[in-house]
């Protein structure tokens, strides 16, 4: 049975290293950073043209010239915030958002209700026997 576990914990590792971005960390970035994720949030995925066009249309306090987008997107990327999918002219990017973490509460809270019914069990069987 602990096959079972030691892969679990596995796939959660792997889930911890895949990255991805979160709300948090979108709030720290910088202003045209932000700008664009926001951007690519909303439209789910754009490709390399749509996404220029698009920031060419950003009010000029947070646009980005062609270098700093490819500088951007780079950055992004190697962050692993970004996806980018395709080749050539078919390049489009994603926003990778990290996965939500599950809950403790409901760990904790099985956890507890097991003790509680062992020390229960255990206090009758001392009953039983006394």
């Amino acid at each position: 049975m602990a096959g079972v576990f030691d892969r679990l914990q596995g796939e959660l590792d792997d889930r911890k290293r895949e990255g991805g971005i979160s709300a948090l960390d979108l709030a720290d970035l910088p202003a045209p950073l932000r700008k664009l994720m926001r951007l690519l949030l909303r439209e789910v995925e754009m490709s390399y043209q749509d996404l220029v066009k698009a920031v060419a249309e950003m009010p000029e306090d947070v646009r980005l010239d062609q270098s700093e987008l490819e500088q951007a997107l780079e950055t992004l990327r190697n962050k692993n915030w970004l996806i980018r999918r395709g080749v050539g002219e078919k390049v489009s990017y994603k926003v990778n958002l990290r996965r939500k973490a599950g809950s403790e509460f409901a760990a904790n809270l099985w956890s507890s209700l097991d003790d509680k019914i062992a020390r229960q069990k255990n206090s009758t069987d001392q009953e039983k026997s006394g």
